[in-house]
């Protein structure tokens, strides 16, 4: 078990919330309004928006960073890690801007932390073993598409392989980082291979992983990112990671 980053000598330890973004104009009010209940400060990362989402977002009450072109959901959520270490947060919570993720579980995604349990908490749509019925039926409920459940059971396999420390849900961004592991990585992947890198960083700098289910809704306006271009890109980050450590332990 690491030494978790949250104070625990203060009663209420500072929470932040980044919400990287892309043109979610129609979504972004209402995920900041509900996410305010349950953190300190709210941060949206607009990643090169072309609609209202910036003012919006700060009409709602975020803080927000804007970035003129977009860099990808990687360096987006990298600016959040940046923002949340600047604004001595002990944890920072990232979710989605498009409706997917609900604010009101971010209270059981911080436990974990704040009861010293992990520095890294991924809110997983997926049932896991130690679920109980109730909460196998609310993540039952997701219903992910099934060619999102292909791409992301190809690209856990990949993290897992070989892995003591594995993980039902390895794409999800709706996750919650201790003050220890946002001291500990930087975000070098620009788009959504991210998540598996803050994944395996976390697991290189022996940081404790856990996982609590979550709900999620999926929009018809959802992302219009290609979804193998996507998973592709993903597993290739995948693979160089562990390629790299690979060569990192020849040497």
């Amino acid at each position: 078990m690491s030494q978790l980053s949250t104070n625990h000598h203060k009663s209420h330890p500072k929470i932040i919330a980044a919400i990287p973004c892309l043109n979610e104009a129609q979504f972004i009010a209402d995920i900041v309004t509900k996410a305010k209940k349950y953190v300190d400060r709210v941060i949206v990362i607009d990643d090169g928006s072309t609609d209202r989402t910036s003012e919006i977002a700060r009409d709602a009450g975020a803080d927000v960073i804007r970035h003129e072109k977009r860099k990808g959901a990687g360096a987006a959520t990298q600016s959040g890690f940046q923002a949340a270490r600047t604004n001595g947060a002990d944890i920072l919570v990232t979710l989605d801007g498009d409706g997917q993720h609900n604010p009101d579980e971010i209270p059981a995604l911080i436990s974990p932390i704040t009861e010293g349990k992990a520095d890294l908490v991924i809110g997983s749509r997926f049932p896991q073993p130690h679920l109980n019925q109730s909460q196998l039926i609310s993540i039952n409920l997701n219903h992910v598409p099934k060619y999102r459940k292909l791409g992301i059971d190809v690209i856990t396999w990949l993290y897992n392989f070989g892995s003591k420390m594995k993980v039902s849900d390895s794409q999800s961004c709706f996750r919650a980082h201790s003050r220890k592991l946002l001291q500990a990585i930087e975000i070098t992947e620009p788009g959504f291979g991210f998540s598996v890198e803050v994944l395996i960083k976390a697991r290189r700098n022996g940081l404790a992983i856990m996982e609590v289910p979550i709900s999620c809704i999926y929009h018809p306006q959802g992302s219009t990112d290609n979804p193998i271009t996507h998973g592709l890109g993903v597993a290739f980050t995948v693979m160089k990671l562990r390629l790299f450590k690979h060569q990192e332990i020849i040497s």
